[in-house]
Order: structure tokens, then sequence, then C-alpha cells
């Protein structure tokens, strides 16, 4: 799912979301022609808590070789309609449970820190979506809720009980129009 080839980001379309203890900073650059989305992102943890950021996938692909310890995961893809939503949150406990569940990982962000990433997503499918958007889940860090943790170069992972899913924030940009190149107001 992630490209090898990059999108110019010199024609990156901007945006920034403010949610409750983060804000979010995040550019678009879309290859038509390729069909690859690159996301460039910012995430500052302006609260007096330690965050959960969920963009680092979850333990059966790292277990199974599908992810790198400690690299932003590939997102996870929902249509809705004519649109994509790409999504970096933490997935609640699939029913039936499967034999190896798909625990999320979370890298810890400090209070006051700020993390910054970025993927390349290349869409699936003959036709371009019309409109893009993408979602990062974050929670607050509580102790109760996290365990086995991980330090992979200067990113702390750690596993998030399944509970986690339905108390996460989820931050989501503006639809971004793939004709026009740019968010939406």
């Amino acid at each position: 799912m992630s490209a090898s080839t990059h999108a110019s980001s010199a024609a990156a379309a901007k945006t920034q979301v403010q949610g409750q203890d983060a804000e979010l900073a995040a550019s678009f650059a879309y290859d038509p022609a390729k069909r690859v989305l690159r996301v460039d992102y910012r995430l500052r943890n302006t609260g007096a808590r330690a965050l959960a950021v969920f963009d680092r996938g979850d333990r059966h692909a790292l277990a199974s070789g599908r992810q790198k310890a400690g690299a932003i995961a590939a997102p996870t893809l929902r249509n809705v309609g004519d649109d994509v939503v790409l999504e970096h949150i933490a997935l609640p406990l699939p029913r039936p449970a499967p034999v190896s569940p798909p625990t999320p990982l979370a890298a810890k962000l400090a209070a006051g820190a700020q993390s910054n990433g970025h993927f390349e997503f290349a869409l699936p499918g003959l036709q371009a979506p019309k409109r893009l958007r993408w979602c990062l889940g974050v929670a607050a860090f509580a102790e109760a809720d996290f365990n086995s943790p991980e330090q992979v170069g200067d990113v702390e992972i750690w596993r998030a009980s399944f509970a986690v899913a339905e108390r996460q924030q989820t931050l989501c940009t503006p639809w971004f129009d793939v004709a026009r190149m740019a968010f939406e107001s």
C-alpha cells in the first residue's frame, strides 16, 4: 500500500486541526498520474498529560512482518461514496475475536511535545476519489490502558487495550478536493 515514489511537496495543500489537548498540522501532496497521496504531519500535545498517538499500526502486523517496529503504519481505508477516508486509529477488537488479535500500538507523546511523521499511500482501484480525508486517533495516556513499552529510536511504543478505541479522540483533516488539489473550507 505504501509507494516508494514521492509526490511533489511544492504543490502541497496545508491544513490545521485543533482538538482537545492536541493540534494537528498536515499537508497533502497528491500525484494524480500515480494516484499516490503523501501526507506530512506534525502533532503537538498542547495539554498537561501525555497522549497516545495511534499511527504505529497493530501488534499482529508487527509480529507478521508487515509492519516495522516504530514506523508509521499504512492507514486503513474506508470508502464513503465517491470519497476516501484514510485512518490511523485504534480499532476495536473484531468479533469474533481472532486467535492473534490486532492489538493497537501507540506512540507516547509527552505533554508539551510534538512529533512529526509522514506516509505515502497508493490509492487502489481504477478511479480516483472525488475527495480525500485523513484521520488520526489520539487518547489521554493512562497507565491502566497501556503495557509492554518498547523504545524504538526516539519513540516510545506501547500496546493499547481495545477499550481505548471507544475513548480516543479522532482528529480529521477537512476534505481534500482531488480535482482542485485543495482542502475545502
